[in-house]
């Protein structure tokens, strides 16, 4: 054996140096560094100490709902293909799916977001495992949407006892499971409820939600024992509130390997807190953690004419709204979950996938598809179950500007996040954005804008540049959303939001203070300076009892200026509906109700007006009567004066718009200075919620002259505009935008007759020259 070692060594030494001899010098370049960033159109920086195995999920539950009603997916370069497909190409590693009791009605409707009962869950699960990617299944146990605002127990349940909850959610889960694994699906994690902060399958109270988490728990590890077992909660920003719900649990004996939080930046504090809150439960019981949903806006633009969860800028400010935004916060929500050490295993996007169903000019026929497909988020059907919010919002997706994929169903290069993480991407530096300012006055306050303004690029660096802004802002003149252009010092478009609100004659009107004493509070059930649900800030007025209950709060204002005033509150929640009331009055008025629409659904009912003289006072009242189980938070009272109305702005709206249809190209450029800056002066008045009247003239006015200076170019008469009483203008302006075209055109059929002449001219003269 050994003998023959040598001349085998020999031989294969002499032809591995005969290939090395013929081959070219570049087959031995020393590769890249496996750290070194990949080249891409977005740029993420690689996460430190992420685990190779590191979870990087989505949840697709509206899928077959969305390809029902025609949605095709596609790859980044336009090829269409299935999801599941592209998904695992993208870097995807697994897929959540929800999966409710049963989400359709007696005669077969569905109630949409999917309608995902086990059959449809198991057709998905399959189909991502086949395209080679794990399963993550949350059982919501509800018959539609479980969070925590609503936790409502499946038609077939109600009634139950908390035991009968528990033994009927154990034998559920049990035949779900099972049935699971019998089709082959690749269950990695099994999720018991969903957001289940304040309640389960209809069971509130940790005693009795602790049995029916403990079920399914015992369920999943008969049927499956590899099966990671998941609990599920949200609002990680409330201090203490993770800390309690573990410790609670685990009081309870709750058998659970993964402790899920939900984590979007909109709402839930920083990447920072949610590692701290993470590692506290990781560390104090062992446990591993995971965010289950978390998604950021690459637009505020919506798709099918169904209004978005995030719509407005200020609803979305700690990254850029756009794809490398998305990037962005995603890439920082794992950073934060890595943070946490090897109990960090992963985070889920939520439904990057659920697209439009047809755009926004088509909206009666996506309503169509919305009812027979269940491609929205509700159907009107749901309106049985969930009659106070699916009942009266039903409609199609309010997630299609958080997508992953464009409008068209292309991937974005934002779903290669999950691939990034691991390798880093750097964009070519390009502008992603200039930022928009956004100041928040109150009437009154004088208007100062930033002489400066932030410009991101595509590889995650940013500078300030100068800026000049249109001096149409000095027209800014009351209440109103004021929307005020600039240039920056690169030649960048900005743009400033400037919102002025009334004056709020109300102290602490949002109980964000320490000090309540302004208000007094009469009754059981309430709690001033909660942490629970606030509309704005971090604190609210909440109310709950488990039994009917009555209160009432009330502030006096004392030394107000003559004048009308008002007042309005903020409310949201649930009166289990049952006769239950809680309104708003000022004093000497009529009460108006707040309505109790479910969670976040935020009723905002104003009073009619009360005059008083000066120095006298208000007081503003809220009364409630509410049955047991009733609960909700009441948020940002105001009492304001009620501004003058404004003057009619109809003639100013119509010569502004005659003003943006000028053809600018038929003008001598030297005549058309004043007509941007009167464009832009015009734009300001008419934002303002009750325009004075001077200020209207003065709009008018300038635009008048802006179009009496413009100079046809082929011209050389106009008629003058002549300005009438009302500061609207005659047939002189009007006439003038009228003729532009029957003043031009026989010039410029003139001209072209004489180019003609003149080349037939000169071909008859050459022959003679030569």
């Amino acid at each position: 054996m050994h003998r023959r070692t040598r001349p085998i060594l020999t031989t294969a030494l002499a032809a591995a140096l005969a290939l090395i001899a013929a081959a070219p010098a570049s087959a031995f370049a020393v590769p890249a560094a496996a750290s070194d960033p990949v080249a891409a159109t977005i740029t993420v920086p690689r996460v430190k100490n992420l685990p190779d195995d590191f979870i990087g999920g989505v949840d697709v539950s509206s899928v077959l709902s969305l390809e029902a009603s025609g949605v095709v997916f596609r790859h980044a370069d336009g090829t269409p293909d299935d999801l599941f497909a592209i998904l695992a190409g993208s870097g995807v590693t697994d897929v959540r799916v929800r999966v409710w009791n049963n989400p359709f009605d007696a005669n077969g409707n569905g109630y949409g977001g999917g309608d995902v009962d086990v059959s449809r869950a198991i057709e998905i699960a399959k189909r991502a495992t086949d395209a080679g990617l794990g399963v993550l299944v949350d059982f919501q146990y509800s018959d539609f949407w479980a969070d925590p605002a609503k936790q409502q127990a499946p038609k077939a349940w109600a009634g139950l006892t908390a035991d009968e909850t528990a033994a009927i959610a154990g034998e559920f889960t049990r035949d779900a499971v099972h049935r699971l694994v019998e089709a082959g699906v690749d269950l990695k994690m099994v999720q018991i409820g969903n957001e289940t902060n304040n309640g389960i399958a209809g069971v509130t109270g940790w005693e009795d939600m602790a049995k029916v988490f403990s079920a399914g728990s015992a369920a999943v590890r008969a049927e499956s024992p590899g099966t990671l077992v998941a609990v599920h909660f949200t609002n990680p920003e409330r201090a203490g509130f993770y800390a309690d719900v573990a410790a609670q649990l685990n009081t309870r004996g709750v058998d659970y390997d993964v402790f899920a939080s939900s984590y979007y930046p909109f709402w839930h504090g920083t990447p920072a807190n949610l590692t701290n809150v993470l590692s506290q439960i990781a560390e104090t019981y062992g446990k591993k953690v995971m965010v289950a949903e978390t998604s950021w806006a690459y637009t505020l633009e919506d798709g099918d004419g169904h209004g978005n969860v995030i719509d407005l800028p200020g609803e979305a400010t700690q990254y850029p709204v756009s794809v490398q935004g998305q990037a962005s916060a995603v890439r920082d929500v794992v950073q934060a979950v890595a943070d946490v050490g090897d109990a960090g295993i992963g985070v889920f996007y939520w439904e990057p996938a659920w697209l439009p169903v047809g755009a926004p000019t088509q909206i009666e026929q996506n309503k169509l598809l919305w009812e027979r497909d269940g491609s929205g988020w509700a159907s009107s059907f749901a309106g049985e179950y969930d009659p106070d919010d699916a009942g009266r919002w039903f409609g199609g997706s309010a997630w299609d500007n958080q997508a992953l994929f464009s409008f068209d169903g292309t991937a974005s290069a934002a779903l290669n996040i999950f691939r990034y993480v691991h390798t880093g991407a750097i964009a070519p530096r390009e502008v992603e954005a200039v930022q928009p300012v956004t100041l928040q006055l109150v009437e009154g306050d004088a208007v100062k804008l930033p002489s400066e303004v932030t410009v991101s690029y595509t590889d995650g660096t940013s500078e300030q540049q100068v800026v000049t802004w249109s001096e149409a802002a000095q027209y800014i003149d009351g209440i109103g959303v004021y929307s005020v252009p600039g240039i920056t010092s690169a030649g960048l478009t900005a743009s400033a939001s400037v919102t002025i609100t009334a004056r709020n004659f109300l102290q602490n009107p949002g109980f964000e203070s320490a000090d309540t004493s302004f208000w007094s509070g009469v009754g059981t059930g309430l709690t001033l300076r909660a942490w629970d649900d606030p509309r704005s800030g971090s604190n609210s007025a909440h109310f709950y009892a488990a039994s009917a209950f009555s209160f009432s709060l009330s502030q006096t204002v004392t030394g107000l200026p003559a004048g009308s005033y008002a007042a309005r509150g903020a409310l949201q929640g649930d009166g289990e509906g049952t006769g239950g009331a809680v309104t708003l009055a000022l004093s000497g008025g009529d009460p108006v109700a707040f309505a109790l629409d479910g969670w976040r659904a935020w009723s905002m009912p104003t009073t009619a007006p009360i005059e008083v003289d000066a120095g006298e006072s208000l007081t503003l009242t809220v009364t409630a009567a509410l049955p047991g189980g009733a609960w909700g938070t009441l948020d940002d009272f105001e009492l304001v004066r009620v501004a003058d109305a404004g003057v009619d702005t109809a003639a100013l709206r119509m010569l502004r718009d005659q003003a943006a249809a000028v053809d600018q190209s038929l003008y001598a450029p030297a005549s058309l200075g004043g007509l941007a800056p009167a464009i832009a002066r015009a734009d300001i008045v008419l934002q303002a919620a009750a325009p004075a009247a001077d200020a209207v003239d003065g709009a008018l006015s300038q635009l008048t002259d802006a179009l009496d200076s413009l100079v046809l170019l082929t011209a050389s008469v106009i008629e003058p505009a002549v300005a009438t009483g009302g500061g609207a203008t005659e047939a002189g302006s009007a006439g003038l935008l009228a003729t532009t075209g029957a003043q031009g055109a026989p010039v410029a059929m003139l001209a072209a007759l004489l180019c003609a002449l003149g080349a037939a001219l000169v071909a008859l003269r050459r022959p003679a020259e030569r």
